[in-house]
């Protein structure tokens, strides 16, 4: 008599190897149009802006998406997708439930990178740095330009903790638009921002830009820096600070 377990364990192998081979054989043909010195400018932030700019005209999908990487303090990394909220010459600005895993992270280990991924113009750009809560009144200005069921969403969820199902969030989320709305979603009540959600900004001290290539031979441009010691008082003269330049073997 075959034994199931066996037979089961053979399909799953089976299948398994057959996705393999077919994972390994994904590939994509990049151009051939790339990314050399001239096209450079002394500032990797206006460099990132031309890009964004041209990632929104090329209509890629979110092009504020990023990936956001933390470690813990023993160096276990956890990467998800967040929005990207603000840019300038201080840093990179997202907001989030400062009760997460990325916020224990970074309470752990202030230090992050930023992942954009911008498929149709084959183009990604990489930020690492130091990472700082953005002040009080960054994070009430955003929150109340948020609408009024995204700042509802950011008091209802305990983001991260378990819950035992769905419905209990969808009555938390019903209470609270009984409690703020009206019948025609306008706002009885003001909603303001809890004190466990705000804004974190990366500042930024490597920048590297890369555009995919035919052959893989892929173009890498990283720009560096030196940072200060930091305080909320010496952001704006980050501006001042000179960068570094340097291609990178693809």
């Amino acid at each position: 008599m075959t034994n199931p377990c066996v037979c089961a364990l053979q399909s799953a192998s089976k299948l398994s190897t057959s996705a393999n081979l077919t994972v390994a054989s994904l590939r994509v043909n990049y151009s051939n149009q790339g990314l050399d010195e001239t096209q450079l400018t002394p500032d990797p932030i206006a460099l990132f802006s031309t890009w964004f700019d041209q990632a929104r005209s090329a209509q890629e999908h979110e092009p504020n998406a990023m990936c956001l990487s933390t470690a813990d303090e023993s160096g276990r990394p956890s990467a998800r997708m967040v929005l990207l909220k603000a840019f300038d010459q201080r840093g990179f600005v997202w907001y989030t439930n400062y009760q997460s895993r990325k916020a224990s992270n970074l309470s752990r280990n202030p230090f992050a990178s930023l992942t954009f991924w911008w498929p149709t113009m084959e183009r990604s750009v990489r930020i690492e740095g130091p990472v700082v809560r953005v002040p009080v009144e960054e994070s009430d200005a955003y929150f109340h330009s948020r609408p009024p069921s995204s700042r509802l969403g950011a008091i209802v969820s305990d983001q991260s903790k378990e819950i035992k199902n769905r419905q209990l969030l969808e009555l938390r989320w019903q209470e609270l638009q009984d409690a703020h709305l009206d019948d025609d979603g306008q706002l009885t009540r003001p909603i303001e921002r809890p004190s466990h959600w705000g804004g974190y900004r990366l500042i930024p001290d490597r920048i590297e830009f890369w555009k995919g290539r035919s052959a893989r031979l892929h173009d890498r441009i990283v720009y560096q820096r030196d940072l200060p010691e930091l305080s909320d008082h010496n952001l704006d003269q980050l501006a001042k600070l000179q960068w570094a330049t340097k291609r990178l073997q693809p």
